[in-house]
């Protein structure tokens, strides 16, 4: 009976030793596919493209190089909020300034923004201008008065 204890003692810890083992083996194996995922490039996107008009729900395509790499191009859902400048590029958003003074020779006023924030991988420069019409501009009034007017006739 103790021969038989001593023998299933034995098998048991080979058995531990064994699973061991083949945790150890199966860490390894993992690893390699880390080191051949290295192999591949970074993903580089494209620019978001709305499904509809020129914001909201969209698409942007990644592709990447690699000669082991099993997904080179893939496709990911984006969105492009409605409420940022489009003359800008609606990946950017910019914190703009108060409107400067009116350019009388040009009937225009500029103000400047400065990059606030850009969605994933968007390329926005870090100050733009904006530009609008003076809009009215106040005139004096050359008139004479309405009593001056009844004095005069």
């Amino acid at each position: 009976m103790n021969g038989q204890k001593q023998w299933t003692q034995a098998a048991v810890m080979a058995l531990l030793v064994l699973t061991a083992m083949a945790a150890e083996g199966g860490r390894a194996e993992k690893q390699g596919k880390k080191e051949r995922k290295s192999d591949c490039g970074e993903w580089q996107w494209s620019v978001c493209v709305a499904n509809e008009g020129d914001c909201g729900l969209g698409t942007r395509e990644g592709t990447r190089t690699g000669t082991d790499c099993k997904q080179t191009i893939k496709t990911q859902r984006c969105k492009i909020p409605c409420n940022w400048k489009k003359k800008f590029g609606g990946e950017c958003k910019y914190d703009f300034q108060a409107w400067g003074e009116c350019d009388l020779a040009t009937g225009k006023k500029n103000r400047t923004g400065i990059l606030k924030r850009a969605l994933m991988d968007a390329t926005c420069a870090a100050t733009v201008t904006a530009t609008k019409p003076c809009g009215k501009i106040p005139k004096t009034k050359m008139q004479e008065t309405k009593s001056d007017r009844t004095e005069a006739s």
